[in-house]
This record gives structure tokens, sequence and C-alpha cells, in this order.
């Protein structure tokens, strides 16, 4: 009985989505309101901030001007809260804020390592970024980056609306307020559980994964 109201749960999901988008990942509604200014957000950090770019300014000791482009393509998009923003900008203004944001990004993006170890050490390096007001340490600002620059592997995080697919889909998530790999590791099981049932979509990427949910999930779309 559990399995046949997950099923319907799912297929409700999806019937929401196909109602807003009929053409599913490659509707022009779809890509115009969801996917478009987050791809063109990927490509602008892979023009300059690719893995070569990256480390040729981190040898330089250009840490600000990392930081500055990172902040600058993410201000471009509508995935950070305002205030998210603020306290982000705030956090990398000075030498210290500027190089440790630097170092830990590149290190989660691009160092060696296991995809959970580099996420824990994110953690560490967001937690301890200066704070003027507003705390840094979001779900949305832990994940924003990782999304951009790679979105064929991480995916981002909007606690609320997340939450919101993953009960309406009837998938477990695990979730505290507190950034950690094992409640990132859980999105990412329901983003894999997505990818699996929308086969016939054809989803790309983690952007059309993570759009499928915010679709479902959040007040924007809500019936």
């Amino acid at each position: 009985m559990k399995n046949e109201n997950k099923a319907q749960q799912a297929a409700r999901c999806r019937r929401k989505f196909l109602r807003l988008f009929p053409k599913g990942f490659r509707d022009d509604k779809y890509l115009s309101w969801e996917r478009n200014y987050k791809w063109e957000a990927h490509l602008e950090w892979e023009t300059e901030l690719n893995r070569t770019a990256y480390r040729s300014l981190l040898r330089q000791g250009k840490h600000a001007e990392i930081a500055m482009r990172a902040v600058r393509i993410e201000s471009r998009t509508n995935l950070l809260f305002s205030f998210e923003k603020m306290a982000l900008r705030d956090a990398v203004k000075s030498s210290k804020g500027s190089r440790s944001f630097a170092e830990g990004l590149f290190a989660f993006l691009y160092g060696p390592g296991t995809q959970e170890r580099r996420f824990e050490n994110w953690c560490q390096v967001v937690a301890a970024l200066p704070r003027k007001q507003t705390r840094v340490m979001t779900w949305p600002v832990m994940t924003v980056f990782g999304f951009i620059a790679q979105p064929e592997a991480h995916i981002f995080l909007k606690p609320n609306a997340m939450r919101e697919a993953a009960r309406l889909y009837g998938t477990g998530m695990t979730y505290q307020p507190r950034p950690s790999w094992m409640n990132y590791e859980s999105f990412l099981g329901f983003a894999a559980a997505l990818r699996r049932d929308l086969t016939d979509l054809r989803p790309r990427d983690m952007i059309d994964l993570q759009s499928f949910m915010w679709v479902i999930g959040s007040d924007e779309y809500a019936e």
C-alpha cells in the first residue's frame, strides 16, 4: 500500500510539471522560466573560473578576484535571497575572508578526495567566514557554487521548497538546518530517484532535476 501511495504521489507531481510545461524539459516556457539563466551562469563560470583559470588565479594570490568573479556570476541569478547575497559579499570583503573562500571553494570543486570529504571541508570553510549581520552558512550559500560550476554533479538546495517537494513526491529526505554531508547525500539521493523516474523526459543534469523539485515544492507554482 505504501508503494502504491508513493507511486500515486510521484505521478501527481509529474502531472503538475507537465501541465505547466507540456514538452517537459524541452518546453520553451520551461527553458525561459527555469533552465536558461542557470545554464548561462554555468557557462560564465566555465569561462571565468574553470579549473585552469581558477588555479592560475590562486597561484597569483588573486583571492579577491576569485571571490569577486564567483559572487558576480551568482548575483546574475535569483538563486540566493537578497540577504544571503549581502552576507556573502560581506564575508569575502576582507583579505582573510576572500582567501579562505577562494582556497576552500577550489578544494571543494577541483581538489582531491571523496565528495563527502570535500563537502564537509567546504562546510567548515563557510562556517568560519567573517560575518557582519546575517549568517553566511545557509544551505543555499553552501550549495549554490557547486550547482553553478558543476551541474552534472552538484545540486542547489532551497530547504523549504525542496523538503516540500520530497514530501509531495513521497520520498523521505533527511534534513537539518545546519549543512552536513549526511543531509546533502540524502538530497542527492532524491535527485537520483527523480533521474530514474523521469528517464523518458530526458533530464540533462541537476539543473533539470532541481527545477523539477522547485516547480513541485515552491509557493511560486502553488496550485
